[in-house]
């Protein structure tokens, strides 16, 4: 698996804000907090998308907000923790081995060891609407709907977060398409402990007819960004363009069988799987969502090749060719010289 990574900066203890790939994580008054890894598995039927999210966080806050903007009324829900580590099984790379005949630096005479390489609320409404709150986990679970940004910073200031001016403005976007945010309160266990380390997962699913992934609020990133994503679709799935980031790599393609967890999530049957790598060194470039697209479903599985000095018997083939040749070219010499050599003639 494409092991779909996202970067954050942890930045002041005041910082009200932090982008994260699908969404923005804002802890309570006078603490931070920073989302150290984000991978995320989107289900798509061309009717409803399922976005599953597993956060790993630092920082000393004791709650926090987690904020999505999404086209449509959401539910949420807990993931499955075990679906991450079926996809990381079932997109692992292939690995093969890849012999070489000439010696290398870490191989003898050079050195001692063998080689071993690898390469490569209604809308309009203007207010915030409660649509549930439960207890999920650990999460103590508040879903919102607002299409005004005013509304949202008012519940958040209600409940001890700020909303900043940069996030305010790049939510802005959203209210023009009518969208709506999903506004989720993070709390652990246990009281007056932090959040940290690897939450339980969150599943937000929502009405579309699109397959979007949210990321203009990485826009507020500091540092360099990375997205992982797993795409399951009846097709595979790449998105329409880089939206301001590198260019996404594929580094699996194919249809699988899905079991246990992520038949879970697909429903069952064949499904076809693609995990995305994509990194954005300038987060302030990107311009937009994510809209994926299908296309063709050339299957692919990324190589590892491990490259092995070429040997029979352990003996390196490059010693026993230079010594085949070796004694080779002492036999013709010798030949050689005999042929040149003068006959010795008897006296008569």
């Amino acid at each position: 698996m494409l092991v779909a990574l996202l970067a954050l900066q942890l930045g002041s203890l005041v910082a009200p804000a932090y982008a994260c790939g699908c969404g923005a994580m804002i802890p309570d008054r006078n603490h931070r907090i920073g989302v150290d890894r984000e991978t995320s598995a989107v289900r798509w039927d061309g009717r409803t998308e399922q976005i599953v999210m597993r956060f790993t966080v630092r920082g000393d806050a004791e709650r926090a907000a987690w904020i999505m903007p999404v086209p449509g009324r959401a539910d949420v829900t807990l993931g499955d923790p075990e679906l991450f580590d079926a996809l990381e099984e079932l997109t692992r790379p292939e690995h093969r081995k890849r012999h070489y005949f000439w010696p290398r630096a870490k191989d003898w005479p050079f050195a001692g060891g063998a080689g071993d390489g690898a390469a490569a609320a209604p809308p309009g409404d203007g207010a915030v609407g409660v649509v549930g709150r439960e207890r999920l986990g650990p999460f103590d679970v508040a879903r919102l709907t607002a299409t005004d940004p005013k509304a949202l910073s008012g519940w958040l200031e209600k409940n001890g977060f700020e909303l900043s001016d940069g996030l305010a403005a790049e939510l802005r976007p959203y209210v023009a398409q009518k969208w709506e945010y999903v506004a989720v309160r993070l709390a652990p266990d246990a009281d007056g402990a932090a959040l940290q380390g690897e939450l339980d997962p969150l599943r937000i699913s929502f009405a579309s007819e699109r397959l979007i992934y949210p990321m203009r609020l990485s826009r507020l990133a500091k540092t360099p960004q990375s997205l992982g994503l797993y795409v399951l679709a009846d097709h595979r799935m790449e998105p329409r363009d880089d939206i301001g980031g590198r260019a996404p790599e594929v580094t699996f393609a194919g249809t699988i069988q899905p079991e246990g967890a992520v038949a879970a999530l697909t429903g069952g049957g064949p499904v076809h799987l693609t995990a995305l790598d994509q990194e954005f060194p300038d987060p302030s470039l990107i311009d937009g969502d994510h809209e994926l697209r299908t296309v063709a479903d050339t299957p692919y599985r990324e190589v590892i090749y491990h490259d092995r000095l070429l040997t029979i018997g352990g003996v390196p083939v490059w010693l026993l060719t230079m010594g085949v040749v070796l004694v080779a070219a002492g036999a013709i010499v010798a030949v050689r010289v005999r042929q040149r050599r003068p006959a010795v003639r008897s006296a008569a």
